[in-house]
């Protein structure tokens, strides 16, 4: 029996300690080369991944990857599990000395979203770790994830994956629907901060990818929060690759997901 979490603490400690050995801005964003998803990979990206995976092929397990710089890595032998890993969720912010960027990995029994086991969030500016195992809820800090659920009238929306000209078109669409906006810079945070009740609802408003949102989107499932993909639903049936996408919304319940949804157009 693989013991998850004390495996995915350990690469969190790897990367803590990749942090601190690019500590600065110019070291951090430093363009090394261009990721599987498309984006340019900086220093700061690879040196993460590289600590992450190599911890995990020490531990002797076989498994396929799927990370946001390296791409598709196929398992020797079938019947493996599936590793979504995003070294870093909310990398602008880690570059530039901005403490709300996370470690974000999935453990998945099957091709898709729906087959993810286990997630692990670690937020490396509050020092809080979010966890969720199928069927067994959600936990923060290794306490029971059950206290204030978000209201179902949206005091705060967090906005994610946003760009200036993203926020001026929408924003004037979501006028009706929430009270205040925050745009914080991490999907899979925002992700758990919804299920924690601290924000209410959460969109992302360019396409998002399995490994932006695989581990914390079992931790809002297993709170028992709505959380779809309107330009793929259903999220369940959503392929663990670096190739489809889609906006992501997440909300107390499915009808306050497709008004968010329909929002967006």
């Amino acid at each position: 029996m693989i013991d998850w979490l004390s495996l995915c603490r350990a690469a969190r400690d790897d990367v803590r300690a990749s942090l601190e050995r690019l500590s600065t801005r110019a070291e951090r964003e430093a363009v090394v080369g261009a990721g599987e998803g498309g984006d340019e990979t900086t220093a700061i990206d690879a040196e993460a991944e590289r600590a992450v995976v190599e911890r995990l092929d020490a531990a002797g397990i076989d498994f396929a990857l799927v990370s946001e710089e390296l791409g598709f890595r196929p398992a020797r032998g079938k019947g493996a599990c599936t590793v979504v890993l995003d070294p870093i969720d909310g990398s602008i912010n880690a570059k530039r000395g901005i403490p709300y960027f996370a470690l974000s990995i999935a453990v998945a029994d099957g091709p898709t979203l729906g087959d993810v086991v286990f997630g692990y969030v670690y937020d490396f500016g509050s020092g809080e770790e979010w966890t969720a195992s199928r069927g067994q809820g959600a936990r923060l800090n290794g306490a029971s994830l059950d206290g204030t659920f978000p209201r179902e009238r949206i005091e705060l929306l967090a906005l994610e994956a946003t760009q200036t000209q993203l926020d001026a078109r929408h924003a004037p669409r979501l006028v009706p629907l929430a009270e205040r906006l925050r745009i914080m810079g991490s999907l899979a945070l925002s992700l758990c901060h919804l299920a924690a009740g601290r924000v209410d609802a959460v969109c992302s408003l360019r396409s998002a990818r399995s490994v932006d949102i695989a581990a914390a989107q079992l931790v809002v499932r297993e709170r028992g929060l709505a959380i779809e993909l309107p330009d793929r639903a259903p999220l369940v049936a959503a392929p663990l690759d670096l190739g489809q996408r889609s906006r992501v919304v997440a909300a107390a319940t499915p009808e306050l997901c497709a008004r968010l949804a329909a929002a967006l157009g």
